[in-house]
This record gives C-alpha cells, structure tokens and sequence, in this order.
C-alpha cells in the first residue's frame, strides 16, 4: 500500500520553530512530527512512502534516510510550495495499491489522530500539541522510555538526583542530565540531551535538546531552546544574552573554562544518586 505524506512549510505565527530546521524535523518529545507520522502510516498498511517538501527537503531526506526503521520505502520529493491533500493526489497519486482516503494523502501539520490540535497556529497551539501527545509518544518502534510514575516518562541514561522533585504530566528526554533540588512539572517537558542546574524550576515549559539551564533558573509559560526564550502564550522572543542562565550545549563562547565547569558541576550534581526505582515523585497535579 502507498501514501503521500505532506510535510509543513513556512508558518508565519511560528517563526523560532523553523531556526534549526522545517518544521517537520523539529523535537517533539524525544522524536519528531515525521517519525511520528511514518510509525502512523506504517501501522495502516503502507509500504511506501512519498514524502512532499517543499521547506529544506535535503534536511526531510536526510532524517527519513531509506524508511527501513518503519519498514517503509520512502521517496521525498522536494515541492515548489505546499501542496494540498487534493493536489499530492493528483500529481503524485494515481494507480492501485493506496490506502483508503483520507490517509492515502495526508498534510503533517497536526500528530496523527490529533486533529483537534492544529500544532502551527500559535506557540501556544505547538504547547498544547505536545502535552496532549504525551500518553501517545511511545510509539512502537521506541525503546528506552519509562513510565516512572503517573503522567512522569523519563528516557535511557538521564541523570535525576534524589532531590528532584518532578510533577506530573512531565517528560524527561532521554541523556538529560538534573542539578539538585530542581523542580519539573506540571506540564513541563525537558527534552533529549538537555542539561538543567541545581535548584531550577521548570514549569508549563519546553525545554529543547542541547540547551543548558543554569543553576537556579525560573521558566515558566515559555519554549528555552538555545539562547531563545519564546512566551507561548504571547508569542514574545527574548535572546538571552547571559550564558550562565540559557543557553545552546553545543556552542560555548564566553569565558568558556567558567562555562565549561558549570555545565560539569551541574552534570555531576550535589547528590550523585541517580533515578532510583524507590524515589518520591510529585503525586499527578
């Protein structure tokens, strides 16, 4: 069986999430708006895959790579502009073996069977997105996510000492590392590889991959990723100037030995326990 897969191109309301990448590759707890998409595709019956790019489609080749992970045969196709469900079928459709319609082409701007919650609109529609996919993010072709408590998911090798407190609905992305005495939750999710120092509190945020959180930090109502803090609720930008409170892992600039010790002390913590089975968690607010 074969599909069409639309991926989103420019959204105006949404510019921060288009930085580092089209919008179908940006982190959305751990993997992203395509992978999700070819799991859902792959669980109805498709064996192939076209994928429609019209924003960065070496980027879209790139992350699909052959479609073996799903076992899939994937083809990405890079497009002038979007292309609506109607038009993909008619220039790429065509012939027998498609599934049943509405899904033999489908645009990628929600998660699968989401609908209701259009990710492009807004921050805040990206935020509600995401915190309704929690329960459906462990999709069948991921490993390494636990459930360590109701409504709290931690990922392989991540660092929670003993005094974290975590609050539910919270995810913690897989190699995240947690300073002492933080506070994550409700509605927080911290994601892949993030580093958060003692004694900050992350709270109805996204915390994005490879971004360092500095001790003693508060972030509310708000998407941290590199140096750029995003309100979702507003839509307002600040680029955080001071590296010791925000910013991106992987581009360490000023006084970088006093950065650098930061970052270790916040890797090893105060406390070296690590996620012990037995630990208290925050009962699901």
């Amino acid at each position: 069986m074969k599909a069409i897969l639309i991926c989103p191109g420019y959204r105006p309301a949404v510019p921060q999430l288009l930085e580092t990448g089209p919008l179908a590759a940006a982190p959305l707890l751990g993997e992203t708006l395509l992978a999700y998409w070819l799991v859902h595709l792959a669980s109805l019956g498709a064996k192939e895959v076209t994928i429609l790019a019209c924003d960065r489609p070496g980027a879209i080749r790139q992350l699909a790579g052959t479609g073996s992970r799903w076992g899939l045969r994937i083809k990405v196709v890079g497009e002038m502009h979007e292309l609506t469900p109607a038009e993909a079928r008619a220039k790429h459709g065509g012939g027998e073996g498609w599934l049943p319609a509405p899904h033999d082409a489908v645009r990628a701007d929600c998660l699968p069977g989401m609908e209701s919650h259009p990710l492009f609109e807004s921050y805040a529609a990206w935020f509600a997105g995401i915190q309704a996919w929690q329960d459906r993010a462990i999709t069948p072709d991921r490993t390494g996510i636990r459930e360590i408590s109701p409504g709290i998911r931690v990922g392989w090798q991540s660092r929670i000492p003993a005094d974290a407190v975590l609050v539910a609905p919270c995810w913690i992305g897989e190699k995240v590392s947690l300073g002492g005495g933080v506070t994550i939750g409700p509605n927080a999710v911290i994601e892949n590889r993030a580093v958060v120092g003692s004694g900050a509190e992350i709270v109805r945020s996204i915390v994005g991959p490879d971004t360092f959180v500095g001790d003693l930090t508060e972030i509310s109502d708000s998407l941290a990723t590199g140096d750029t803090l995003v309100n979702w609720q507003d839509g307002s930008s600040l680029q955080v100037s001071d590296e010791f409170l925000l910013c991106p892992l992987r581009r360490p600039s000023r006084d970088a030995t006093e950065w650098f010790r930061r970052v270790a002390q916040a890797l090893t913590g105060s406390s070296p326990a690590l996620l012990p089975a037995d630990r208290a968690v925050a009962p699901h607010a």
